[in-house]
């Protein structure tokens, strides 16, 4: 089949993607990436097309409306906050989706696109279906992860998930116009069109494996949870780096991928001494923050490739984002999750973290100081018991194969 698989966002919400589809291509679908410009090297020698949006999320982080992200304290108020910003991206988005739809077999839509992905399909008369990388049907069991996934009991958890369907409604309704005035599709509204595929049991497959969230028992039929989509990756590290760990014990990673913060200078600064209070060599990634620090025992690196990085690490602190807690997961090493206030979901997978065992506690990024790091990172590497945890966690992985139940959606979505 000729696919095409439509995500938005940050790296994290690209990067699996380009794994999933090359197993997709080696099985014999012809796969095209449609997303963000800025990543199409993600697809490097992957067998994945590329098929580039506009809009560039790096920029839009770091402009006045995204600092402004950082002034919300509440994840609804950075939903609503965010809603306004991606409802302009989406219908700028919008044509060149459309484009790349044309001539396709089906449409896999992520889930930060999915509403618009599925109505592309609908107006083009192609079948489709979604792959999310996080929950984010309502449940009664677990707090919205959009939200930050504090639970709020069952009443509650259930009707904050369906607040953020109501609010990612909102976010297409430019968009969907678009189709209907410049594409001639006939649709209903967005709300409209997802409560039909509801009750049609559109399938969705996760990302994610029930290693770390169980499949909610109030999810409908055709709400799949397959198992991670590894990042296609074959870079080596920088002989820097390499030099830096034959030069001493195991460092700590810090990063916070593709997060913002709004004082760079003041975050290195603690963390630098968070490492040397704890006695710990470190190696900061840059990352869109602007990280930065170097001394003897701490070094700052750029884009590295986490597969061959993480293992080799007497921890990881990131910002627990769904790619790098997978990724962390995958490395089977105890870690720090600092949730920050820009990524929707990190709250919920810092908590899942702490939950496993892999990780001692969160540091939220507001409060993240040397009194706090520094404790927290001692726990993580001196405890063994979340190495320990870390690695069964990360065995129980190895034996998954994310992409076979894709495979099998499909098969189903052709006949």
């Amino acid at each position: 089949m000729r696919l095409v698989i439509m995500t938005a966002g940050s790296r994290g919400d690209v990067a699996p993607y380009t794994g999933l589809g090359a197993g997709l291509a080696r099985s014999g679908h012809e796969v095209t990436l449609v997303t963000h410009g800025l990543f199409e090297p993600l697809t490097a020698g992957s067998g994945v097309r590329f098929h580039p949006t506009p809009v560039d999320p790096h920029a839009e982080l770091h402009s006045e409306r995204g600092r402004g992200l950082h002034a919300s304290t509440t994840g609804l108020g950075k939903l609503l906050r965010v809603v306004s910003m991606a409802r302009s991206a989406a219908e700028e988005m919008t044509d060149d989706l459309v484009r790349a739809a044309r001539g396709a077999d089906a449409v896999l839509a992520a889930g930060a696109v999915a509403p618009l992905g599925r109505a592309i399909a609908e107006g083009l008369t192609l079948p489709s279906l979604g792959l999310f990388l996080q929950p984010q049907h309502p449940t009664r069991e677990f707090g919205a992860p959009m939200l930050g996934g504090r639970s709020l009991g069952t009443v509650g958890n259930h009707l904050g998930g369906l607040a953020v369907t109501t609010a990612v409604d909102q976010v297409f309704t430019r968009a969907m116009r678009r189709l209907r005035t410049r594409h001639g599709m006939t649709l209903p509204g967005p709300a409209a069109i997802r409560r039909a595929h509801e009750r049609a049991r559109w399938p969705v497959l996760h990302g994610f494996s029930e290693v770390v969230v169980s499949r909610p028992r109030d999810w409908r039929p055709g709400l799949e949870i397959a198992g991670y989509w590894w990042p296609y990756d074959t870079r080596a590290l920088p002989p820097d780096v390499e030099e830096f760990l034959a030069a001493g014990p195991a460092p700590v990673f810090i990063g916070l991928g593709s997060a913002t913060v709004p004082d760079p200078e003041r975050l290195s600064g603690e963390i630098v001494r968070a490492l040397r209070a704890a006695g710990l060599r470190g190696i900061i990634q840059q990352g869109w923050a602007g990280l930065a620090a170097r001394t003897d025992d701490v070094i700052t690196v750029g884009d590295v490739p986490h597969a061959p990085l993480f293992p080799r690490m007497a921890a990881v602190v990131h910002h627990a984002g769904a790619g790098t807690t997978a990724a962390v997961l995958r490395a089977g090493v105890p870690t720090v999750p600092v949730p920050v206030p820009v990524q929707f979901d990190a709250g919920f997978w810092a908590a899942r973290l702490v939950a496993l065992g892999t990780a001692p506690c969160a540091v939220p990024l507001r409060r993240l100081t040397v009194d706090t790091l520094a404790p927290a990172l001692r726990r993580a590497v001196g405890d063994p018991a979340h190495r320990s945890r870390a690695q069964e966690v990360a065995r129980r992985l190895a034996e998954e194969d994310g992409v076979a139940p894709v495979l099998a959606a499909l098969d189903r979505l052709a006949k």
